[in-house]
């Protein structure tokens, strides 16, 4: 059973400390494993690749293909039924329009010293998507990965998929096709992480990778951050859902399932001030559970990481949003401004009853890729910038360094670094 709480009992402050701080990623502690995978791929490069394909996903690369043409791509895309293409176009459109108001501005100027300076934006060369091909094949993560590599100029896009007996969903090869993704190849897991941060024969590196993968996949991303550029190291998702009485059970209910639903182990939390509602709530998914075909994932995620709190008003309930620093937030009220003036950490907020989570995850626009597990208190979700580098430029003229060289000469003799004094002082005598 989910977990039930009352901030005005006495044991809440520790029962919730164990709640915001309780761990779900998984148990298994993958981090040799993963080494030793990363270090194969840079050794033997496409060799290790074919071997863990065979073993992992029980196919050869050499017999079914190490990349997929993009014939087979637009066949794809072709194949689908026009409601699903629709779809998927409609997802596309809104998310570059989204992204596209992302993109930075150059600045130059020149100050009140007569320095000129200011900030040049370039794209990456070159970015690699991440794409699951287990338990989560979803186009709309696709989109939402490559989009914004796309908005912000990023030249070249190579995809890497696992291919289970070397079967691909139609439905990735369409998005992929929508999307632009220039190359696709046939690999998963951590080898294939490392493969777009090492480069093997067949696949050239990568600047940044982004895209979800199970606990192998984000291991191998955090430990070749500095190699290449990630996204995040994400967990498991989760929504925390604040609403008052006035909302229906059932759409409640739902939205807390659409995570649920996710993996065993994710988190859906109820934030509300009117008991019975909570327990209509409850009562709801209790009933709805039943009717999913990822019914078996629902409840398990459900029971084991569910909560439902009680709080005497909504306004108090922000500290404890603010706490969990949830991925995503809906504010099921009236008046979802108020409560959202509130909000510190949070990856992606939904205003208001008539907007559930679920429409972000698809065709609203803004990112779907969010910070999880507390991360949203330092970090924020894939953007354009994700895709992008600044780069400062500066230019003085004679009256510029003899107005501001004199302290840089200063500061350099303070640290003991007389060459930087130099450098500086022998143009101011010139």
């Amino acid at each position: 059973m989910p977990l039930r709480l009352d901030s005005r009992d006495p044991g809440f402050p520790a029962a919730f400390d164990a709640l915001v701080n309780a761990r779900r990623e998984a148990d298994a502690d993958v981090s040799r494993d993963v080494s030793a995978i990363l270090k194969r791929v840079r050794a033997e490069g496409d060799g290790a690749l074919a071997d863990y394909t065979q073993r992992f996903d029980r196919h050869d690369l050499d017999a079914s293909g190490w990349a997929i043409p993009a014939a087979e791509r637009k066949a794809a895309l072709a194949g689908i039924p026009n409601s699903l293409r629709d779809a998927l176009e409609l997802a596309a459109n809104r998310i570059a329009t989204y992204h596209e108001k992302q993109k930075p501005q150059d600045s130059d100027a020149v100050d009140s010293a007569g320095v000129r300076l200011g900030a040049r934006w370039r794209p990456v060369d070159a970015a690699g998507l991440y794409v699951p091909g287990g338990r989560a094949a979803y186009p709309s993560s696709l989109l939402m990965n490559a989009i914004p590599a796309r908005v912000a100029g990023v030249e070249r896009l190579a995809m890497v998929t696992p291919t289970p007996d070397g079967v691909i969903n139609p439905l990735v090869l369409a998005a992929a096709d929508i999307a632009g993704v220039g190359e696709i190849w046939r690999v998963g897991g951590a080898q294939a992480i490392a493969a777009l941060a090492y480069g093997t024969g067949r696949i050239a590196p990568v600047d940044v990778i982004v895209g979800p993968g199970n606990a192998w996949v984000a291991e191998a991303k955090r430990q070749l951050y500095g190699v290449v550029g990630i996204d995040m190291v994400a967990g498991p998702s989760e929504i925390l859902v604040v609403a008052d009485g006035q909302n229906d059970p059932e759409w409640i209910a739902a939205d807390l399932l659409s995570q649920s639903e996710h993996d065993p182990t994710s988190q859906s939390i109820l934030l509300t001030d009117d008991a019975a509602f909570a327990d209509a709530v409850a009562a709801a998914v209790a009933r709805q559970i039943p009717q999913l075909s990822t019914a078996a994932v629902a409840r398990a995620s459900w029971d084991a990481n569910g909560a439902i709190i009680l709080v005497p008003t909504l306004v108090e309930a922000m500290p404890l949003a603010n706490a969990l620093a949830p991925e995503h937030l809906e504010l099921a009220v009236d008046d979802p401004d108020a409560l959202f003036a509130l909000v510190r950490h949070a990856g992606s907020v939904f205003l208001g009853r008539m907007t559930p989570e679920a429409v972000g995850d698809y065709v609203a626009g803004p990112n779907h890729v969010l910070p999880t597990g507390r991360r949203a208190r330092f970090s924020s979700g894939l953007s354009v910038l994700d895709f992008m580098k600044r780069t400062s430029f500066l230019s003085l003229d004679r009256a510029a360094i003899g107005a501001i060289g004199p302290a840089a000469v200063s500061l350099a003799e303070a640290e003991g670094l007389p060459a930087h004094a130099s450098s500086v002082a022998r143009r101011l005598v010139s």
